[in-house]
Parts: C-alpha cells; structure tokens; sequence
C-alpha cells in the first residue's frame, strides 16, 4: 500500500544529483576581470585579440588567472580587484594609444568563478540584479523633437527630389522650426506642387501661405505620423543601447521603457560608470554615400592620409584597413534602414546581406542608384565626427523596390556581421541622461547577506516548529522542505534567471507556503487516525485525500504568480518568476519528496502500532 517502486527512487536520487549540481555554481562567488571589446563597428575581435592581451599582460608581469574569447569579447580574471585595475591600465594603453580616439573598449568586470568542470556541463551561477550586485541605474529621456527634426530633414530632401522629377520649379526647400516651407514664384505653380506632394508624402499636411507675391507651401508633420516617428525612435534607442551594452559585458542588463520618451538602464555589476556613461551616450548615424572614384589613386589616397583631402569628400578606412575617398552630398543619409539581414543568392553561391528600405528611402535609392551604375558606393557609420566603412558595393542594376542587396563575395560570417554592423548602428534620436545612481558592491553584498540571513533563520523557525509538532513526520517534511530549496535555486540557475532583493522575499514566501502542504498531509493523517484507520491506512487516505486540496490551492496561487509576470514590470516580474518556480518545486517536493521518505520508512513493516506524527496515543 505504502512502498514505491525503485524507478521513483533512482528519479529523485538523480534530480537531487542534479539539483545540487547546479546549485553549486552559487557558493564561489565572482572573481574580478578585465574585459576588452571593440569600440568601431570596423574593428573585430578573435583570437588574435587574446593573444595579444596575454602577450601584453605577460609582458607587464601582471599574473591572470585565466583568459577566454567569447562573443561579446576577450575576458580575463584576475585574483583580486589591484591586479584588475593595473591590468586595465596596461591593456587600455596598450590597445589605446591615442584615448582620445580608442578602436577599444576596456572595461571592468565581474565573472563567476565556478570551476571549470562546473562550468564545461553548463552549471553556471544566477544572475544578481542591481541591488544585489552593485551596479549602475541610469533614466534616459529621448529628445523627440530632435528625432521630429531629423525627419523634417529627411522630408525636406524628398520635397526636392519629387519636384525635380515632376519638373516643378520651387525658389527654395527649408525646413522652418517644427515646418518644411517651399517658396514659389506663383500660385498655379504652388496649386500643382499641392497636388504632387499630398499624393506622394502622406505624413505631411501642406497649407497655403504667404501672398500673392511670395506663395508658399508650409508642410507640418500629421499627429498619427509624429507619433509612429517617436515609436520607431523609441525603439530604435532600445535596440541600439542592447548592442552597445554588449561592449561592457554586462549578464542580464535591465532595458525598458518607462513613460512615452524615457528609457530606464539598469547595469548590475558595472564597476567602470564613466565608461558606461561614455558608451550609452555615443551618438552615430549611417550613411551611404557614393565612392569618389575620380580622387582613388595611390598619390591622392596618400595625400589625404596626411589630411589633404579632395574637396567634397571625406577619408575613410574600409573594414579590412583599405583607404576609401567617400563623396560627402549625393546618397542616402539618417538613421539606419530597418531590417537588415543576411541572405545566400542561389545563382552566384555569395551570402549577400539584404536592406529593405521605406518607401522614401526607396525612391531616393532608385534616383541614386540609376545614376551610378558600375560605380561603388559607401556604407558608413559615423560617429565622434569620423566615419567608419562597414561595406563598399558596386552597384550592379538600379535598384528599385525598397529590397537593397549588398554582394562581394561574402562569408556567412561576413554577411551576419554586415547585417549586425547595419542594425546597431545608430539612435534614431539623441538621449541625455536625467537621473544616475549608483550601488556600490559593498551595499549589494550587504543586500545578499542580508537576505541569506533571512532566508535560513526563517527555515530553521520552520523546521524546528515541524519537528516539535509533528515529530518523525516533521522531519520528513523538512527534508522535503530543503529538497523544494535546492530545486528552486537549480532551477533558477538552470534558466539563468536574474535574483533580485524581491526575488529572495519570493524564495521566503514558498518556504512558508511549501510547508503549508505538508501541514495539510499530517492533518489529514491525523484525521484519519481518530476516525479509527490503521496507521499504514491512514499514511494512504492522508496523501490520497490531500493532494486534491494542495494542488487546488497552488494552482490559484500560480494563477496569481502568472498575472504579476505578464502584467508587472521591473522588480515584480521578478517576484513573479521565482514564486510560480517555487510554487511547482514545492508541489513535486511536499508529495511525491515527502512521502518517498515515509514510505521507505514506514512502508517495509507489515505491522505499525503507532505512527510518530505528534500524539502516540493515536493507534
């Protein structure tokens, strides 16, 4: 009646293996590092990078504990915060000779310091959120008029290049604060240009100003069009801040909106907040601007080299290192295209990287393109006032349709990188940064203690209670009890989920409500003995009866988890996320957990007199 067959034996034996396994990762801490990632969209890192960040700490006679390369960059541990900051000095001017204008980043970092056996089957420690860890919260507000501006420019362009096509001849295209004004020389010739421009850039209303003698058309941006230009600028700034993290290294960055133009940044574990700051605070835009043929000899190449630059061009290096005369007028300008993404071409074998561009951004590519052929144009990304060439194309065909491929013979590397370099570029508008604090690891450390502290004295209050009360069974059902905690941080682990000060309130609430379960089951036992059951009888009908009661009652407490977790934000989600982890380890742990040790005690003797469940006058 009571005894379990092996197989449930030999599970939970090998998911407390497992569970331990991966809690372990949890106890040995973080061990400093220095991390060294690119600052260009033109500069790579691979293992020549490692290789000379160990030649140049060998050199230094600076002792690491270990080196890797992984995607985000070239990291390496040190045995104490000293090492770590003489370290990042000697590679920062190593790799920066000129700080002004660094192809590198070289950051400050924490990694875990699992042992490597730990880390080879994929245990790895929980993320910390920011007070846990330290780190580093900035409040981003996101100018939207400049982002209204920009686009005003963009129209202003469009403006030109429509009338120019329809052969309407305009005295001038300005943009005039938050307005686009076109200038006339008469009213039917304003009346046509009307007609032209509503049909062709919907997102403009034109009204009539200025008299007889200097007609005007002034263009303002429609509300519906404003608002889908500070979406797309919002989300843009989001996109491009994930990819700029990236160079900081940071585990689990919280990046969210906040309100209808603000961004909240959350960096745990950031020791370096000056070069955190310097990195979200870049501003770079991507242009495609037409190669300058004409000035690309050797003699010129060098000359502007040497700062003497051709008029109307700008100098620029290709990502292999190759010179590049780029034409500053006449291409496709602002913010990067949306969805750019690598492809494979079936006639040719290359792995060309594809734009798909707007319906302005589409005609202005055609306009270009036709007039180009067999000519190369330039995609760069400019930033701090210099310009980087992510890819150099010739153009094979005018190019219409808003579907751009770039071609050359490209590697599937290549191409993904084309088409990262492409998306992460730029913000769509510029940012400044309103609010900043800081949490030093200090206070983050006091945070986890804190927490830990309460952690175990709210488990030992629990299991002593358990103990007294319920005698032998209470011991099971605290064994069960440190069995549901070991999965819960297993799992957490496993899904490398990020643990935050709420997080651990929510590990000290399944606690309470895992026993819960168990009190429920020893009731029932009881219940069963005073009815007049035999003690192995009433082992049975009090797990069988029960079990109905506990899983009705977490499965409207998961319900409850799950709504926090869809609709919360920040902190909460996180609440969220370790109560409905808890809330099924508990289940699995309080049931099956529990009465595994009362079978295997109880369920060998044909005979019990008594049971050990707090009254042994109960037969």
């Amino acid at each position: 009646m009571n005894r379990y067959p092996v197989w449930v034996y030999i599970t939970l034996v090998v998911a407390l293996a497992i569970g331990l396994l991966y809690t372990l990762p949890n106890f040995y801490g973080e061990s400093p590092a220095v991390q060294v990632s690119s600052a260009r969209a033109t500069v790579k890192i691979d293992q020549a990078t490692l290789e000379r960040v160990q030649q140049t700490l060998d050199q230094a006679n600076i002792p690491y504990t270990g080196a890797r390369l992984d995607q985000t960059g070239v990291k390496v541990r040190f045995a104490d915060t000293d090492t770590q900051l003489r370290a990042r000095d000697v590679i920062d001017q190593a790799f920066n000779p000129d700080p002004a204008n660094g192809d590198y980043t070289v950051a400050l970092n924490l990694l875990p310091a699992s042992p490597n056996w730990l880390t080879a089957i994929g245990a790895l420690p929980m993320y910390l959120g920011l007070d846990l860890r330290g780190g580093v919260h900035f409040l981003l507000q996101v100018d939207m008029r400049g982002a209204i501006v920009k686009r005003l420019d963009a129209l202003a362009g469009d403006i030109r290049t429509l009338l120019r096509d329809q052969r309407v001849r305009h005295s001038g295209v300005s943009r005039e604060g938050g307005t686009v004004v076109v200038r006339f020389r008469d009213a039917e010739t304003r009346d046509k240009a009307r007609e032209i421009l509503s049909n062709n850039l919907p997102e403009l209303a034109f009204s009539d100003a200025g008299g007889a003698s200097e007609p005007r058309l002034v263009g303002t941006i429609r509300p519906e069009a404003q608002q889908r230009i500070q979406e797309y600028a919002l989300k843009q700034n989001i996109q491009t801040l994930h990819n700029r993290i990236n160079e900081l290294g940071v585990a689990e960055p919280v990046i969210q909106q906040q309100g209808a133009d603000r961004i909240v940044v959350q960096l745990p574990g950031v020791q370096d907040t000056a070069r955190a700051k310097e990195i979200l605070g870049r501003t770079a835009t991507l242009e495609i601007r037409m190669v300058d043929e004409e000035n690309m000899t050797a003699e010129k190449l060098a000359a502007a080299a040497r700062g003497e630059v051709p008029f109307g061009s700008g100098y620029n290096v290709t990502r292999g290192g190759y010179p590049l005369l780029a034409k500053r007028r006449g291409g496709l300008t602002g913010a990067p295209p949306p969805a750019p993404t690598p492809g494979c071409d079936a006639g040719t074998n290359d792995r060309p990287g594809h734009l798909t561009l707007d319906a302005t951004g589409a005609r202005i590519f055609r306009d270009v393109t036709r007039e180009n052929i067999g000519k190369r144009m330039a995609i760069l990304l400019i930033e701090k006032g210099k310009g980087e060439v992510v890819t150099a194309p010739v153009i094979r065909d005018e190019i219409g349709g808003g579907r751009v491929q770039i071609s050359g013979r490209m590697t599937a590397a290549e191409a993904n990188d084309v088409a990262l370099l492409l998306r992460a570029g730029s913000l769509a508008a510029p940012m400044d940064i309103v609010e900043e604090r800081t949490i030093g690891p200090s206070l983050g450390k006091e945070n986890i203690e804190r927490g830990f502290q309460s952690t175990l004295w709210g488990f030992v209050a629990v299991v002593a209670f358990m103990c007294v009360y319920y005698m032998l069974f209470g011991v099971f059902s605290s064994i069960a009890l440190a069995a549901n905690l070991l999965f819960l941080i297993a799992l957490l682990s496993m899904l490398q989920a990020t643990l935050t000060l709420p997080g651990i309130a929510a590990i000290a609430l399944t606690l309470g409500m895992a026993i819960d379960a168990n009190v429920l089951i020893n009731e029932r036992i009881r219940e069963e003995l005073r009815n007049g059951m035999s003690p192995q009888a009433a082992i049975h009908a009090g797990y069988e009866r029960a079990f109905g009661t506990i899983l009705d009652a977490n499965i409207t407490t998961l319900i409850a988890a799950l709504a926090l977790l869809i609709f919360g934000t920040g902190p909460v989600r996180g609440f969220a996320v370790v109560h409905a982890l808890g809330i099924l380890t508990s289940i699995f742990s309080s049931v099956v957990g529990s009465r595994a040790l009362v079978n295997l005690w109880y369920g060998s003797r044909r005979k019990v007199e008594r049971l050990a469940i707090g009254n042994t006058s109960w037969k």
